[in-house]
Parts: C-alpha cells; sequence; structure tokens
C-alpha cells in the first residue's frame, strides 16, 4: 500500500508543479488552490509512504514519478518540446525509478 500512496503523491507532485507554473506567480487563484491542495496531499502521501520505505528509495522514487509526470505534461499538454533526447531521457529517469524500487 505504501508504494501505491508513494506513487500517487508522485503524481500529485506533477499536478502543483503544473499547476504552479500556471499560477502566474501566485495571481490566479483557481491554479494557487490547485497547487495548494495537490502540495498538501503529495507531501502527506510522501510521509506516510517513508514510514515503511527508506528515505532514500522513497524521496527518489516520488521525485522520479513528479518529474517524468510533470515533463509528460510539458510535452503532451504544454507544448514543449518532445524531442528523441528529451523522450530518451525520460526514459533514463523511469529507468532509475524502477531500479531504485527493484534494488532496494
Amino acid at each position: 500500500m505504501a508504494w501505491l500512496i508513494l506513487i500517487v503523491s508522485g503524481l500529485l507532485e506533477s499536478v502543483w508543479a503544473v499547476a504552479l507554473g500556471r499560477s502566474a506567480g501566485f495571481t490566479r487563484p483557481v491554479p494557487v488552490l490547485i497547487f495548494l491542495v495537490a502540495l498538501a496531499l503529495s507531501m502527506t502521501g510522501l510521509g506516510y509512504a517513508l514510514r515503511t520505505i527508506p528515505i532514500s528509495t522513497g524521496y527518489a522514487v516520488w521525485v522520479g514519478v513528479g518529474v517524468a509526470g510533470t515533463a509528460t505534461v510539458g510535452m503532451l499538454v504544454l507544448g514543449e518540446s518532445a524531442s528523441l533526447l528529451r523522450l530518451l531521457s525520460l526514459l533514463l529517469v523511469v529507468a532509475g525509478v524502477v531500479g531504485l524500487k527493484l534494488f532496494q
């Protein structure tokens, strides 16, 4: 269960990161609200998961899921470049996250 919560918390990291970018310096209320809620839920889930998952693995997986999710949203939704090198770099991040889980 801790791993599922950790993954969901990592995805929520992507939500708050995108909302932060959309908040225009905290001047747009809806993205700010989404940012605050997603941030609180993400941190709560991370804290819960780290009760049973080692910090070195748990934090790295949380960040990796957040990075992969945020980059994917950027490329698919926000019109950011999806060049071959960026996609390969993203694949390396995902491979690192999987490796941390497999070899803990």
